[in-house]
């Protein structure tokens, strides 16, 4: 299993970045996959997640309206619309996949459900 950030990189307040999560080794249909984001001194944090089955999908509150989440199939790679980016936005962010079956649905998920882990992506917003 190997998940793979990319996109990442400096932008100023209000600009808009996509990172990209590419997956191999798994059925990619079979996963939930999510972003976390850590930012110096402050926990790991979900910004959203996607069920790939069927495309459920949730949110920070931080984040709502502003971030998108989707998955393409054929790529076999999730994404993150980031858009009116705020500086409080600057984190390392990082995809995770967990099996569906193993996924605890109707609550906000917990770093500690995902098994697999990509290397992460820095994101840095500008005031």
């Amino acid at each position: 299993v190997q998940l793979v950030e990319s996109g990442g990189t400096l932008v100023q307040a209000g600009g808009s970045l996509r990172l990209s999560c590419a997956a191999s080794g798994f059925t990619f249909n079979d996963f939930v996959i999510a972003w976390f984001r850590q930012a110096p001194g402050k926990e790991r944090e979900v910004v959203s997640y996607i069920v790939n089955s069927d495309g459920r999908m949730n949110y920070l509150d931080s984040v709502k309206g502003r971030f998108t989440i989707s998955s393409d199939k054929i790529k076999n790679t999730v994404y993150l619309q980031m858009n009116s980016l705020k500086p409080e936005d600057t984190a390392s962010y990082v995809c995770a996949g967990v099996p569906l079956r193993l996924w605890v649905a109707d609550r906000w998920p917990q770093s500690t459900e995902y098994d697999f882990w990509g290397q992460g992506t820095q994101v840095t917003v500008s005031s």
